[in-house]
C-alpha cells in the first residue's frame, strides 16, 4: 500500500516530467558520489539574477576557499530544481528558486529541506516585472484584458501572473507559460503582448531596444498588498538529509553562502559580473541589472515571516498548494 506522502511525491515527479525537458534534464545529471571528508554539494539553479550568491560563490572561489566542493547545476525552471531535490540528485537550491515550487515539494515530501536564505524583492529591490514591446500602446496592467500574456514555467509563475491580472480587474485571465529565454523573442515576434518575468529579462530586452517595463515590483503590490513588502519569491535551501548526514560541512557551506551574500551587499557592482555565464546577461550589460535584496535565515523579522506566510497562503487560496504550508518550520535554525 502506498502511503499518502509517497503518493504525493510520485505525483509531483510525474507532473514535473511534463514540463519542458524536465525528465530529460534530470536523467542527464550524474548520480553524485560523496565522501565523508569532502562530499560534492550539488546546488540547483535556474538562470535569473537572484541566484547571484551561488554564481559568485563558485566563480570567486568562496566555496573552494572554505574547503567545499560545490557544483552549480543549471535547470530550465525552478520546478525542475525542486524535482531534483525530491529525487535526491541535488543537495539544495540557490536563491531565485521559486519558493512556491519548493513549497509544492515540501507537500509532496514532508521534511525535505530548510531555507537558509531568501531574495525578497519589491518596488525598491526589483526582480519581478511585466514587460511589453517598446512601442506598445499598453500603459497599464489593466489594459492587458484580452491580450496575449505569458509568464515563466511552473505553478508559482502562472498563479502569480493570473493573480496580478485579477487584481487589475481582469476576470478569468489566460496566461501562457514560456521558458524565460523565450520571453523577449516572443514579444519581439508578436507572439505575445506582455509577459510576467524576472530579471535579467527586463534588462536584456530593454537594452536591446525590444521591450520596456510596464510595471515592476508587481508581486509585493498586487499579491502582498504593499509595494514595499518583502516578497520572498525565491529561496536558497539545503536538504534535511544533507544537513543530518554532514552537519559540519553544512555549517561551512551556510557560512560561505552568507559570505557571498555579504559581499554582494557590500559591493553589488563588483558582484554583478558574476551573472555572466549563469544568466542571459553578458559583458557590460551586467552593470545595469537590478538586484533583489537577500535575507539570511537568522535575519528574518516577524514582518518578513508574515509576508512570506501571506505569499504561501495565496498559493493555497489559488489551489496550487493542496494544504497550508507554515513558513516557520521551513527556516533553518542552528543546532543548540
Amino acid at each position: 500500500m502506498i502511503r499518502f506522502g509517497e503518493m504525493n511525491r510520485r505525483r509531483f515527479l510525474q507532473w514535473g516530467a511534463l514540463t519542458v525537458g524536465g525528465s530529460a534534464i534530470l536523467s542527464r545529471q550524474a548520480s553524485h558520489a560523496q565522501s565523508d571528508a569532502n562530499p560534492t554539494i550539488k546546488i540547483g539553479f535556474w538562470p535569473i539574477a537572484a541566484g547571484l550568491p551561488l554564481y559568485m560563490g563558485v566563480e570567486k572561489g568562496i566555496f573552494k576557499d572554505a574547503g567545499l566542493n560545490v557544483e552549480a547545476v543549471k535547470f530550465a525552471s525552478a520546478q525542475q530544481v525542486a524535482e531534483g531535490i525530491i529525487a535526491g540528485r541535488l543537495q539544495g537550491s540557490a536563491n531565485g528558486t521559486a519558493s512556491g515550487a519548493l513549497g509544492l515539494a515540501e507537500i509532496a515530501s514532508p521534511g525535505l529541506f530548510k531555507i537558509i536564505a531568501t531574495n525578497p524583492s519589491n518596488v525598491d529591490h526589483v526582480l519581478d516585472q511585466f514587460l511589453v514591446a517598446k512601442d506598445s500602446p499598453i500603459q497599464s496592467i489593466a489594459e492587458l484584458k484580452d491580450k496575449k500574456v505569458a509568464c515563466g514555467p511552473g505553478a508559482q509563475n502562472i498563479a502569480i501572473a493570473k493573480g496580478i491580472l485579477k487584481a487589475n480587474g481582469i476576470v478569468d485571465p489566460n496566461v501562457q507559460a514560456l521558458d524565460i529565454k523565450q520571453h523577449v523573442p516572443a514579444i519581439q515576434s508578436g507572439q505575445i503582448d506582455a509577459v510576467y518575468t524576472l530579471e535579467p529579462t527586463g534588462t536584456v530586452g530593454g537594452l536591446a531596444g525590444i521591450t520596456r517595463i510596464l510595471e515592476a515590483g508587481v508581486v509585493a503590490k498586487y499579491i502582498l498588498g504593499d509595494p514595499k513588502a518583502p516578497w520572498s519569491g525565491g529561496s536558497a535551501t539545503l536538504t534535511n538529509e544533507f544537513l543530518k548526514q554532514y552537519p559540519e560541512v553544512s555549517k561551512t557551506y551556510i557560512a560561505a553562502y552568507r559570505q557571498s551574500i555579504e559581499e554582494i551587499r557590500k559591493d553589488p557592482d563588483a558582484a554583478r559580473p558574476f551573472l555572466e555565464g549563469y544568466t542571459a546577461i553578458t559583458g557590460d550589460l551586467t552593470k545595469t541589472v537590478p538586484l533583489p535584496a537577500y535575507l539570511i535565515y537568522d535575519e528574518f523579522t516577524d514582518r518578513d515571516k508574515q509576508y512570506f506566510q501571506k505569499f504561501f497562503d495565496f498559493m493555497t487560496s489559488e489551489g496550487i498548494f493542496s494544504k497550508n504550508v507554515p513558513i516557520e518550520p521551513l527556516l533553518y535554525q542552528e543546532a543548540g
